[in-house]
């Protein structure tokens, strides 16, 4: 078994803080100092909207700083130890090792599930031998496991068809903790991830996703690549950096946009309430298969608050190639554009999540006009070059990337763990460059609605 162990380092959060409080010091001398010389009519080019770019970025830094794991008293941990949690288990075309290894991180928790339903979902691979072994060892611990098929495609429609199972079968839910079928859950994820409940406000929780395969990714012919690995650690970097910048700073206000399907929690009522709408939405008439995470993240926030719960971690496959990586990202850019539509009409004026909703789109406009004037329009008009500005969104990913170092796994030693850190200007860039042509193009056609991947197996864990 591939048990992967994570845990947040106090000292490297704080250490992480300090060096981004000196930055942004240095920084802020450093604008007031432009924003002097500009009101003496000796300013720099674009210095006002640095200014505006640094004070986002300043109250951001502020903001995901301040999120707080929840932590319990006895009496409220005795409260949550009578929740009924379900774990719906969605699986379409998974590598059998990796669908595997996620069955047997569920049994390993330190907080057992009440009930388990795995859905095999229009699958071209045969699971009888893993259903067996998970079947018995379920029953080895008394869980109720619920193991069923359907011929239709879709995660959503294989998440309805756990939903209604479980009620058919009697089984009655407090929470949902919804899991991907390649997760490999830390030992103490559902334990930690229930915590917030305690608040009975909160009505979806965020797990912490990384990468599981960091090294021994292969080509189709099964021989090593290490570009592959590359490739996986600066995903990991990117998507890692974003939860613990964006989603904390959303979380700290109750706000989080986005959940993570590999590991999510939900009060009952989210998904039972609205199960009708999560499986027939559509988009300029057409059935939406994607973006279900943040479908129901929207359903949370309409009842209450969504956070994210800094010390509840599982780990997944990660893309390790280019291929797979621009269609991940095209579908999440994709079910984003189309969010955004639900997220103006339906969320509360009265909850940060509709304001910090606004913000990012005001972040994301400016720095796309931004960019299109400084490295598109000047150098092709007025044959401009201004390159040398790239080291503006270099510098903001290093500070940023401070808060990488702030866990440590047991599958990767500190000294490769920092080597990836040290990568964060390639990450950077890739995403301020290519992946805003990946996003722009993923909004143009944000009318496929299509889920675009997993019509075979594409990565799975060394046996």
């Amino acid at each position: 078994m591939n048990l992967i162990r994570v845990s947040r380092t106090r000292t490297r959060i704080l250490a992480g803080a300090a060096l981004s409080g000196a930055v942004l010091s240095v920084w802020l001398v450093h604008h007031i100092y432009s924003g002097i010389h500009t009101w003496e009519g000796q300013g720099q080019r674009f210095a006002t909207v640095y200014s505006l770019a640094f004070l986002m970025l300043m109250w951001q830094c502020v903001l995901y700083f301040s999120e707080r794991p929840k932590k319990v008293t006895l009496q409220q941990q005795n409260q949550l130890n009578q929740l009924r949690v379900t774990v719906p288990i969605p699986v379409r075309n998974e590598g059998p090792n990796a669908f595997r290894e996620c069955l047997a991180s569920v049994l390993r928790q330190s907080r057992l599930p009440q009930c388990i339903i795995v859905v095999e979902n229009d699958n071209s691979v045969n699971y009888s031998q893993v259903e067996a072994w998970f079947e018995k060892e379920c029953a080895a611990l008394d869980i109720p496991l619920i193991w069923e098929s359907t011929p239709t495609p879709g995660k959503r429609h294989a998440q309805g068809l756990a939903v209604t199972g479980a009620q058919q079968a009697g089984v009655t839910t407090d929470i949902y903790v919804t899991v991907d079928s390649d997760a490999n859950l830390d030992q103490n994820a559902f334990e930690e991830i229930l915590k917030p409940f305690a608040d009975k406000d909160i009505q979806s929780v965020a797990g912490i996703v990384l990468a599981s395969n960091l090294r021994g990714n292969v080509n189709r012919k099964g021989q090593p690549r290490k570009w592959r690995d590359m490739l996986v650690r600066m995903t990991d970097l990117w998507f890692v950096v974003g939860q613990l910048v964006d989603r904390s700073a959303q979380s700290a206000l109750g706000g989080v946009l986005v959940n993570s399907g590999v590991l999510a929690a939900y009060r009952s009522g989210v998904l039972d309430d609205n199960l009708d709408g999560y499986l027939n939405e559509t988009f300029c008439g057409r059935k939406v298969e994607f973006s279900d995470d943040s479908m129901l993240t929207i359903y949370a926030l309409q009842r209450g608050k969504a956070v994210q719960q800094p010390t509840a971690f599982a780990t997944t496959l990660m893309p390790d190639n280019f291929s797979q990586l621009f269609r991940m990202y095209t579908r999440w850019m994709r079910g984003a554009f189309i969010r955004t539509f639900w997220r103006f009409r339906y969320l509360r004026l009265n909850n940060y999540a509709y304001w910090g909703h606004l913000f990012g789109w005001v972040q994301m406009v400016l720095s796309s006009v931004i960019f299109v004037v400084l490295f598109l329009y000047l150098p092709a008009v007025e044959r401009e070059w201004t390159w040398d500005l790239l080291l503006i969104p270099v510098l903001i990913g290093y500070g940023q990337a401070l808060r990488y170092l702030s866990f440590k796994r047991s599958d990767d030693a500190f000294w490769s763990h920092f080597l990836t850190f040290l990568a964060a200007p390639i990450a950077q860039v890739f995403a301020f460059t290519v992946f805003r042509f990946v996003r722009w193009y993923a909004m143009a056609t944000c009318y496929k609605t299509g889920w675009g991947t997993r019509q075979k197996v594409e990565l799975d864990l060394a046996s």
